[in-house]
């Protein structure tokens, strides 16, 4: 997928951006958490997520 969608994903629903990059593993159930808890969070780490390569 082409980065600009997925950080727009990113924003919009950070867990399924999240899984669309990495898939099920510790990186989608870190962002869940995240995103449980407080929202802003969960949307900086699957940014971080996309953009670290």
């Amino acid at each position: 997928m082409n980065k600009i969608i997925h950080i727009i994903l990113a924003l919009l629903l950070p867990p399924i951006a999240v899984f669309l990059k990495s898939g099920v593993g510790k990186d989608l159930l870190i962002n869940i958490v995240l995103c449980l808890f407080f929202y802003v969070p969960g949307i900086l780490h699957a940014v971080w997520l996309i953009t670290k390569d």
